[in-house]
C-alpha cells in the first residue's frame, strides 16, 4: 500500500477538496466555506446548549434515512451531519447560570429563601438590613456555582483532550494532513495508526497488512478485551494506491449505509465504484474502539451523536442525593411549622389593622427556623468528604468526580457490577486436563511433554511436503481406534493435538525487519527517508465463514514457503508470539499446548500449522469447515484435513451440558465436570470424529445447500451440522481459571455482610458468567441457582416465572434478551421476585440493557437505599450514569468509565473502604450536621416567638441584623462545621464489622424521630434561655439581649461538644476560635451591649446559670443513656481497645 508524503498542519483547508472540483466549479467555494462555518457553529452536544437547540431546527434526515456518501467529497454531502465531537459537559457559557440557578431553586429550601429575600425590597415588609437575607443567599449560590464550574471545567478539559487528538486525513492527489478528530466529517478518508482510538464510525477501506485485515480492541464498546478481526472491502484493498479512489473525480466512489442504529453487532451497506460490493459489520470500525495492529485507511460514515458509542451512552444528569431529598422534606415540615406559628401569633394578636403586613413580618421574623446556612454547611461538608477520600492512602488513586453525593456511598443497598476487568482480570490460566483415567495439572507439564516426544520419536529429520510426519500410532484408522483400548501414551498426544487445532486462535507477530528485506512494501517517497528500521505487524486472519470470504495470502513468518522452522529463524529474527481469539479460554489452552511442546505458528482462513518444539518440525493442516461458538449452540467445531495423512477429522469442543449427548458412553465426564466447577474452573469438553472422504463430501453438499436457503438458514445449517455430532470419541475435559481481581472474594463477602446485594451484569456468555459468579463467591456454595431458559412467547415467560417463584432464596441467572422479553410481559411480577434474590447474574447484556436494569431496580427496589453501579469499560458508562452512584475502575479497558463515573478507583477491593468507611462517615456526619444546623435555627426562632408573645405579639426582632448574621456565621460556624471531622468508630472497626453499615439502610441517623427529638430540644433550650432570663432576672430586663444572646452562644458551643463522639484537635481549635470571636465582638460592638454590665460578675454568673439550666439536663440524659444502653458502636470501640 503506497502513501504520499505528509502535509503540514498549516496547509489550506481547501486542499482536502478535489482539485478538479475547485477548478471546474469555483462558485462552490463560497458555498463550501459557508457550510463549513455553519457546521462549526452547530455542534451537537450531550448536554443542553445553544447548538443543540439550533440543531432541533435541522432536518432529522441523518437519523432516519439511509445515507449515500461520496468518498472524500464533503461538498457532495446532501444533508447536514452532526459534528464529530465528544461532549460530557453539563453546561456552556450561555446555559451555565440559568441551569445552575434552576438546579438550586428547584429545592424548596433555596426557593423559600429567595422569596424571603425578595420581600425585603418592599419597605412595609422589611424587618432588617438587606444583607441579613441577601448575604447568606448570595454566598450559597456563589459556593454552588464555584463547585459546579470546577467540576464542569474538568469535564471540558477531558473532552478537549479527546476532541483534539490528531488524525491523518487523506486529501486530493494523495496529500495527507493532520486534523483534530472534532474536524472530521462524513465522507472523509483517514489513516488510523496502531494503538490509536477510532474517532468515528468508519468503513475499513485498506490496511497495512497484505491480507486486508486488522485487529481492533472493542473493550470500550462491549467490555470484551479480546481482539476482533476486521476485513477491508476487497475492492478498495486491492488498489495499489488508495489516493486513486480519492482523486478520480470522474468516477466517485460511493458508500450506501443504513441509518444510525443502536446495534453494535449489525451493519448493512454497499460500496460502489467500478462495481458493487456488500459491507457487513466485519468491515466497520465503531467509534471508541482501538486499532490493535497495523494501519487502517477508513472512510467516515457516522459522526458525533450518530455513532454507536454515543447512541449507547445515556446523557449525564445532575444527581441529587437521598440525604438531600430527606432534608428537603424536613424543610417542608419546618415551613409548615413556620406557617402555623405565624398564624397562631397573628390570631393571638388579632386581625386588627393591616393584619397581612403583620403576617408577612412574622414570616420573616421566624424565617430562621429554616436556616439558609444549612445548604452552605452541607455543600462545604461534601467538599471536605471528597478531600478525605482522595487523600486516603489506603485507596491510592481514588478520584471524586461528582462532589455532591459522597453521602450516597453510605446508603448503598444494591451493587451492579461488570465482570470483565471489574471482578476479573480477564486473564485465563490453564489449571487441569482430565482424560478419564488420569488428570494433569501445570505441575505435570514435563510428563506431558515427554509423552508428546515419545509419540513423535520416530521423526528425526525435517519434514517436507507429501512426506509422512506422524508416527504409526497417530496414523491408525478410526476403526482401529474405536476397537483398541488406548493407553495413556496415546491419549495424551491426541488430546494435546485436539486442543492445538480446535479453536479460532490467531498468532500475531511483532517484528522489526531491516529495510533490505522490506523494500517492496515501501513507497517511492519513503525511499528517501532515513529510517533505519520499520515495524511491521504480521497478522494472520482469524478463521471464520470460509464459504463467504475471499482467500487470504499468508503473511509474516508463515508467508515464507518453508516447512522447517529453522529456515524461518534464519530469515526473520526471533520474536514473541501473542495470540488473539474471540475467547480468552482458547488462548489459555493454546498457550498451554505451546508450553508442553506443540505450538501454533500459523493460521489463516484455509490452513493451520503446528510446530513440535522438541524437533522444530512443522505439521500442516487444511481447514475445511469452521463452526464458531454461539450462545445457542454452546459449542464450536472445526473440520481439518491432515496434509501428512489426508485424514479428515472433525473436532468439537463445548460446554459439558451439551457435549454429554454427543460423546460415546462414559462414566466419568459428568463427575469430573462437577468437580472442576466446584473449584471455580471453566470446563470445556473436547471430542473428535474421523470422517471418510465420501462422508465429508456428502456433508459438504448438504451444508452448502442449507447455506443457500433464505428462510430459516441458521436452523437448517444447525440441523446439517448435528448429523456429524453423534457417537463422538471423548478426548478430554479441560479446566481453566479466570483470574480474579485482587481480594475480590473478601470484598464481596464484606459487602454481603454489610447488607448490600450484588448483581453482575456482563456481556459475556452464560457459562462464563456462572463460573465467575461461583469462583468469586458472588454465589455461595449453599445457594441454589435457577437459570432462566431462553423464551420467545408470553406463555413460556409465565411458565418460567412460576417455576422461579417456587425456588425460594435462589440466585438467578438470566440472559439480557430473556430478561427483556419477560419485562415486556410481566415487569412488576418479575422484578418483585428478582429483588428478593441474594444474587443476580445477567449475561449477554448490552450497554442499553445494563442501564435499563439500573432504572428498573431504582423503580422497584427498596426506596430507602441507593443503587450503585461499578465498571471499567466504555460499555459500562450508561449503567454508571444511570445509577444513583457510579464508580469507575481505571484498568486495562481504559479510562472512559472512570471519567464518566462519580467516583474513580483503581481496584475493585477499594470499594469496601470507599463504602464502609468513607460512605458511612460522610452520611453520619452530614446527618448530624444538618440536624444541628436546623436546631440552631429552631432555637433562635423559639426565642423570637417567646419575645414577641411577651411584648404583646409585636412583630419586632429580638436581635439586630448584625447579631443574627454573626450567630449563623462567625459565632457558631466553626464548631458546628467541625462535626465533619467526627466519627463514631475507627476505620478498622468499620471494616471488621460490616454489619454496622447495614444499620444505615434503616435511615436512623436522619429520620422523623431524630428530627422531632431535636425540635423538642430546641423548644426546651429556647424556652429555658428566654424564660430563665425573664423570671430570674426581672430587675435586669434592660440587659436581656446581652444575657440571652451570650447564653445562646455558649449553649450552642456546649451542644456541639455534647454531639461530638471522637474529638479532633481542630474541633477544640474551632470552639476556642468561635468563643474568641464572640468575646472580641463584645468589646468592639459597644453600641449593641453595655460595656460596664459585661465587665461585672452579675453578667458572668447569670449567663452561666442560664446556660447551665439549658444544657445540664441533656448532659445528664446522655450520661444515663450511655451507661444503661450504650450504642453498638461504643461497645465495639471498647472491645477493640481492650483487645
Amino acid at each position: 500500500m503506497e502513501y504520499a508524503p505528509l502535509v503540514n498542519e498549516d496547509d489550506e483547508a481547501n486542499e482536502c477538496l478535489s482539485s478538479d472540483e475547485i477548478e471546474l466549479k469555483p462558485q462552490n467555494i463560497l458555498k463550501i466555506n459557508h457550510e463549513s462555518k455553519l457546521r462549526t457553529n452547530l455542534k451537537p452536544k450531550m448536554g443542553i446548549s445553544c447548538s443543540s437547540i439550533l440543531s432541533i431546527c435541522r432536518n432529522k434526515a441523518h437519523k432516519t434515512q439511509p445515507r449515500n456518501i461520496m468518498i472524500s467529497r464533503r461538498d457532495l454531502n446532501s444533508i447536514w451531519y452532526p459534528k464529530n465531537v465528544i461532549r460530557n459537559q453539563k453546561y456552556n457559557i450561555l446555559t451555565f447560570i440559568p441551569l445552575v440557578l434552576f438546579e438550586q431553586f428547584r429545592f424548596f429550601l433555596n426557593l423559600y429563601f429567595l422569596v424571603m429575600a425578595c420581600t425585603q425590597f418592599i419597605p412595609m415588609f422589611r424587618v432588617g438590613y438587606l444583607y441579613t437575607y441577601w448575604g447568606p443567599l448570595a454566598f450559597v449560590l456563589f459556593v454552588t456555582m464555584l463547585r459546579e464550574a470546577y467540576d464542569d471545567i474538568k469535564r471540558a478539559y477531558r473532552d478537549k483532550e479527546l476532541n483534539s487528538q490528531m488524525y491523518t486525513l487523506l486529501c486530493a492527489n494523495g496529500r495527507r494532513k493532520k486534523v483534530p478528530s472534532s474536524q472530521l466529517q462524513v465522507s472523509d478518508v483517514i489513516v488510523i495508526q496502531k494503538n490509536q482510538r477510532v474517532p468515528a464510525d468508519v468503513v475499513l477501506l485498506q490496511t497495512s497488512d497484505k491480507s486486508g485485515t486488522c485487529f481492533i480492541r472493542t473493550d470500550q464498546l462491549d467490555g470484551e478485551t479480546d481482539w476482533k478481526l476486521r476485513i477491508a472491502a476487497p475492492m478498495t484493498h486491492s488498489l495499489e494506491d488508495i489516493s486513486v479512489l480519492i482523486s478520480e473525480a470522474s468516477a466517485t466512489a460511493k458508500i450506501h449505509a443504513e441509518p444510525p442504529s443502536l446495534s453494535i453487532h449489525e451493519f448493512n451497506g454497499v460500496i460502489s465504484w467500478k462495481q458493487d460490493e456488500p459491507l457487513t459489520v466485519e468491515s466497520v470500525l465503531w467509534s471508541g474502539t482501538v486499532v490493535a495492529t497495523g494501519e487502517a485507511v477508513c472512510c467516515v460514515v457516522y459522526t458525533g451523536s450518530d455513532t454507536r458509542m454515543v447512541m449507547n451512552t445515556s446523557k449525564p444528569r445532575s444527581k441529587a442525593g437521598l440525604l438531600d431529598i430527606e432534608i428537603n422534606t424536613l424543610t417542608k415540615l419546618l415551613f409548615a411549622a413556620l406557617v402555623l406559628l405565624s398564624m397562631v401569633m397573628l390570631i393571638l394578636k388579632g386581625f386588627r389593622g393591616p393584619w397581612y403586613r403583620y403576617l408577612v413580618r412574622f414570616f420573616l421574623l421566624f424565617s430562621y427556623m429554616i436556616p439558609i446556612s444549612l445548604r452552605v454547611n452541607l455543600d462545604m461538608g461534601k467538599t471536605v468528604y471528597a478531600w478525605f477520600i482522595q487523600r486516603d492512602k489506603n485507596i491510592p488513586g481514588t478520584v471524586v468526580r461528582t462532589s455532591t453525593i459522597p453521602e450516597e456511598l453510605g446508603r448503598i443497598g444494591y451493587l451492579l457490577s461488570d465482570k470483565t476487568g471489574t471482578l476479573t482480570q480477564n486473564l485465563m490460566i490453564f489449571k487441569r486436563i482430565h482424560l478419564g483415567t488420569v488428570s494433569y495439572t501445570n505441575e505435570n507439564q514435563a510428563e506431558v511433554s515427554n509423552l508428546l516426544k515419545q509419540q513423535f520419536k520416530t521423526i528425526t529429520t525435517p519434514i517436507h511436503e507429501n512426506q509422512p510426519l506422524m508416527s504409526s500410532a497417530m496414523l491408525s484408522s478410526s476403526k482401529t481406534r474405536s476397537v483398541v483400548k488406548k493407553t495413556e501414551a496415546t491419549k495424551v498426544p491426541e488430546a494435546v493435538k485436539a486442543l492445538a487445532l480446535c479453536h479460532n486462535v490467531t498468532p500475531v507477530f511483532e517484528e522489526k525487519i531491516s529495510p533490505s528485506l522490506d523494500t517492496s512494501a515501501r513507497s517511492t517517497d519513503d525511499k528517501n527517508t532515513s529510517t533505519p528500521t520499520i515495524t511491521r505487524t504480521s497478522i494472520i486472519r482469524r478463521s471464520g465463514d470460509i464459504s463467504s470470504l475471499p482467500d487470504t495470502p499468508l503473511t509474516g513468518a508463515t508467508s515464507l514457503n518453508t516447512t522447517d522452522a529453522s529456515d524461518i529463524a534464519q530469515l526473520l529474527p526471533p520474536t514473541d508470539v501473542t495470540y488473539q481469539a474471540s475467547s480468552p479460554d482458547e488462548i489459555a489452552l493454546v498457550e498451554w499446548t505451546e508450553q508442553v511442546g506443540l505450538t501454533l505458528v500459523h493460521r489463516d482462513l484455509q490452513s493451520m500449522t503446528l510446530q513440535l518444539n522438541a524437533t522444530q518440525q512443522l505439521f500442516h493442516y487444511q481447514i475445511l469447515q469452521m463452526f464458531p461458538f454461539t450462545s445457542e449452540t454452546k459449542r464450536m467445531g472445526i473440520i481439518i484435513r491432515d496434509e501428512q495423512t489426508n485424514e479428515i477429522i472433525f473436532y468439537l469442543k463445548g460446554a459439558d451440558v451439551v457435549m454429554q449427548s454427543f460423546v460415546q458412553y462414559n462414566d466419568w465426564l459428568q463427575e469430573e465436570c462437577s468437580n472442576m466447577a466446584r473449584e471455580g474452573l471453566r470446563t470445556l469438553v473436547v471430542a473428535k470424529k474421523t470422517l471418510t472422504p465420501e462422508h465429508y463430501q456428502d456433508f459438504e453438499q448438504r451444508l452448502m445447500k442449507a447455506r443457500l436457503q433464505t428462510i430459516d438458514r441458521n436452523r437448517r445449517v444447525n440441523e446439517v451440522i448435528e448429523t456429524l455430532e453423534r457417537d463422538m470419541e471423548l478426548l478430554c475435559v479441560t479446566g481453566v481459571e479466570d483470574k480474579l481481581q485482587e481480594n475480590v472474594r473478601q470484598t464481596l463477602e464484606i459487602l454481603r455482610n454489610a447488607g448490600i446485594k450484588v448483581w453482575m451484569l456482563t456481556g459475556d456468555k452464560l457459562e462464563t458468567a456462572t463460573c465467575i459468579a461461583k469462583s468469586s463467591k458472588l454465589i455461595g456454595r449453599d445457594h441454589d441457582i435457577y437459570t432462566f431458559k431462553q423464551i420467545t412467547t408470553r406463555e413460556e415467560c409465565l411458565q418460567e416465572i412460576n417455576m422461579f417463584r417456587r425456588k425460594a432464596d435462589a440466585c438467578l441467572i438470566i440472559t439480557g434478551d430473556t430478561l427483556q422479553i419477560c419485562l415486556s410481559f410481566y415487569e412488576r411480577d418479575l422484578m418483585e421476585l428478582i429483588i428478593q434474590c441474594p444474587a443476580v447474574v445477567v449475561c449477554r447484556c448490552s450497554p442499553t440493557q445494563k442501564a435499563n436494569v439500573v432504572e428498573l431496580l431504582k423503580k422497584y427496589g427498596n426506596q430507602r437505599v441507593r443503587v450503585c453501579a461499578i465498571g471499567d469499560g466504555g460499555n459500562d458508562v450508561s449503567m454508571i450514569q444511570s445509577a444513583d452512584v457510579g464508580v469507575g475502575i481505571v484498568g486495562k479497558e481504559g479510562k472512559q468509565a472512570s471519567l464518566a463515573a462519580d467516583f474513580s478507583i483503581n481496584q475493585f477491593s477499594y470499594l469496601s473502604r470507599l463504602l464502609l468507611v468513607h460512605g458511612r462517615n460522610s452520611y453520619k456526619r452530614s446527618a448530624a450536621l444538618s440536624q444541628f444546623v436546623m436546631h440552631r435555627g429552631l432555637i433562635i426562632s423559639v426565642m423570637q416567638a417567646i419575645f414577641s408573645s411577651i411584648f404583646y405579639f409585636a412583630s419586632i426582632s429580638l436581635y439586630q441584623g448584625f447579631l443574627l448574621v454573626g450567630y449563623g456565621t462567625v459565632y457558631t460556624m466553626f464548631p458546628v462545621f467541625s462535626l465533619v471531622l467526627d466519627k463514631d468508630v475507627r476505620s478498622e472497626i468499620a471494616l471488621l464489622y460490616p454489619e454496622l453499615y447495614k444499620e444505615l439502610s434503616k435511615g436512623r441517623s436522619l429520620s422523623f424521630k431524630t428530627f422531632f427529638l431535636w425540635v423538642f430540644i430546641s423548644i426546651y433550650q429556647g424556652g429555658a434561655i428566654m424564660y430563665g432570663s425573664f423570671l430570674l432576672f426581672d430587675d435586669d430586663f434592660i440587659h436581656v439581649v446581652s444575657i440571652t444572646f451570650t447564653s445562646l452562644i455558649l449553649t450552642e458551643l456546649l451542644m456541639v461538644a455534647l454531639t461530638i463522639r471522637t474529638w479532633h484537635p481542630l474541633m477544640i481549635l474551632a470552639q476556642l476560635l468561635s468563643l474568641a470571636c464572640y468575646v472580641l465582638s463584645l468589646i468592639v460592638l459597644k453600641s449593641h451591649f453595655d460595656p460596664e454590665f459585661l465587665q461585672s460578675w452579675d453578667f458572668i454568673w447569670r449567663v452561666l446559670l442560664v446556660t447551665l439550666i439549658s444544657c445540664l439536663p441533656l448532659y445528664v440524659l446522655k450520661f444515663v443513656q450511655v451507661k444503661c444502653k450504650p450504642p453498638i458502636q461504643q461497645k465495639l470501640m471498647q472491645y477493640a481497645t481492650l483487645k
